[in-house]
């Protein structure tokens, strides 16, 4: 483990105030969660892009494509899920202290890993939004082959079939992807964003 008793915090000169006043917008985390082929990148890049139309700074942090660079070292037992979702956190925070809106798209299945992102940061800073569907709708989706492969055992400690998937008590925001289309739930997102002035 790294000795951390010579390490100094180096304090910027630029604050995140002075990054977001000269953004024009808020920073802040939309942290969606929920069942693999819910819809969570789908709708985070679609939310994206209306961001990105409307001169809002974001980017759109995804569950697999940090897996292939930042976290490829990690599996996916409960304690590499844990790290997983510890260092997105932590990455989360530096773009929301760059005064960026970033969008976290990750399973993140388990309350406990949540919360402590959620605690890094200020109020109004991290966003909850629980993309709720059916397993037996994600199970009929299914892009990528997953279930199929976790439920013949191929996929061990797979989400909603092996392990458990902890559903948010209190989000921000809940969109029910099988019910709406994808053009719906990204205009219940914005529409949220435009109540809470964060856009």
């Amino acid at each position: 483990m790294t000795n951390n008793l010579h390490l100094v915090w180096h304090k910027s000169l630029v604050s995140k105030e002075e990054r977001r006043h000269k953004n024009g917008h808020h920073s802040f985390i939309l942290w969606f969660t929920g069942l693999s082929a819910s819809g969570k990148s789908t709708i985070a890049n679609a939310v994206e892009k209306k961001l990105f139309e409307s001169n809002i700074r974001s980017y759109v942090l995804d569950g697999d494509n940090i897996r292939h660079g930042l976290n490829k070292d990690l599996g996916f037992s409960e304690e590499d899920r844990n790290e997983n979702i510890r260092r997105i956190g932590e990455v989360a925070k530096l773009f929301v202290d760059s005064g960026i809106v970033v969008l976290s798209a990750f399973i993140s299945p388990f309350r406990e890993d949540r919360d402590r992102v959620r605690g890094l940061l200020e109020e109004h800073e991290f966003i909850e939004v629980y993309v709720k569907c059916p397993i037996e709708e994600c199970e009929k989706r299914d892009p990528k082959g997953l279930y199929k492969k976790a439920r013949s055992g191929q996929i061990k400690q797979f989400t909603g079939v092996d392990s458990p998937y902890e559903e948010p008590f209190s989000p921000e925001v809940t969109i029910e992807s099988h019910c709406f289309s994808v053009e719906e739930c990204t205009e219940q997102i914005i529409d949220y964003l435009k109540t809470k002035r964060f856009i």
